[in-house]
């Protein structure tokens, strides 16, 4: 959906805007400098969700970071733009609701090659709280995909540099499978996301279920089905969309559409496992399973056994790592793994053309 793009008409919503545009900017400068950035003066020291809410910038920081030194990475830039969509006085406080749309910047150490950057999309409600000097920040929820534990970042099995190498340039026309237009189609509607078109907005001819448990697989099913722009697979009984209502079970449900993929012959596992077993070269896959993911081809995260979320493959940076494109939270050629943890297993689906 696209924001509403708020018009400050008082002198408060003026104040809370410069608030919230100077906490942002802050929050997306701790991601590169991590605890070199001051932010605590913008929350409400001892208030619990106050605290909680800080606590969690310097806890995606510090997973940013931790994660770039375990592939290789320096980041070295983020932008943030915000819009806020709705601003709500009551007293001493300002409820607001806002997206944020991130541009993260990285480079490989040990490369010559230029810097690159993706995006990430996210959807906040908050409250701010006033005192005698200003605005600050009294709560604050998101869905974050950097919010894991810094601890748990994978690795490859022993410990070596991953094998990337960069891969699938060229994108085979398919006869029953578009990739090209799938791509197209992934790129311009991955929502808020810095980086995607459509002036950040989904396809509205599609329901938004992301309150409603998620609109990853709804999008994955677009990418691949949609007639109009996307892949152009043809819909079935069982996986479809009824235009004007609702998508069929196998169309929004994560587990369902994983069954219906493999079922129906549409997709064919490569592989699945843990992180360490996807990167592993072996024999079969001289540099690890991933790589043979072509552009358009799906991945699905499997958390404590389900089916947790499905995103796309739209290329491959400069070192060959995979890119991906999702919806909840928007992803924009986000590097595969990135927020997710070493207990996550991945599935590896081409999509057969």
């Amino acid at each position: 959906m696209e924001p509403r793009k708020m018009v400050a008409n008082s002198d408060e919503e003026r104040n809370v805007t410069s608030f919230l545009n100077e906490l942002y900017a802050l929050r997306a400068n701790l991601l590169i400098h991590n605890h070199q950035v001051q932010i605590e003066q913008h929350y409400v020291h001892g208030h619990k969700a106050s605290d909680y809410a800080m606590r969690q910038e310097f806890k995606r920081a510090e997973y940013l970071h931790t994660w770039g030194e375990k592939r290789g990475m320096q980041f070295i830039d983020a932008k943030s733009n915000i819009r806020i969509t709705r601003i709500h006085f009551d007293g001493d406080l300002a409820r607001i609701s806002l997206v944020q749309s991130l541009k993260l910047s990285y480079f490989y150490l040990q490369s010559n090659a230029p810097s690159q950057s993706f995006g990430i999309g996210t959807r906040h409600a908050l409250t701010l709280k006033k005192n005698n000097h200003g605005w600050l920040l009294y709560k604050e929820w998101y869905l974050d995909p950097l919010e894991e534990n810094p601890n748990l970042i994978p690795v490859t099995s022993d410990g070596s540099a991953l094998p990337f190498v960069p891969n699938h340039q060229d994108i085979p026309p398919g006869s029953k499978y578009n990739r090209k237009r799938a791509i197209a189609y992934a790129n311009k509607y991955a929502g808020i996301a810095w980086g995607a078109g459509n002036r950040h907005r989904y396809n509205r001819s599609y329901k938004d279920y992301t309150t409603a448990g998620g609109d990853c697989t709804n999008f994955a099913s677009q990418v691949i089905g949609d007639p109009k722009e996307g892949g152009g697979l043809p819909m079935t009984s069982k996986w479809r969309y009824f235009y004007g209502k609702e998508g069929s079970e196998s169309w929004i449900r994560t587990d369902s559409f994983h069954r219906f993929l493999i079922q129906s012959g549409y997709g064919k596992m490569i592989a699945s496992g843990l992180f360490s077993d996807i990167v592993k070269p072996t024999e079969k896959f001289p540099h690890g399973a991933v790589s043979q993911l072509l552009p358009g081809d799906l991945i699905g995260f499997v958390m404590h056994g389900d089916v947790d979320h499905f995103s796309v493959v739209v290329g491959y940076d400069n070192q060959g790592y995979p890119l991906v494109n999702s919806h909840t939270a928007d992803r924009y050629r986000v590097p595969f793994d990135l927020g997710w943890d070493k207990h996550t297993k991945y599935i590896l689906i081409h999509i057969r053309d």
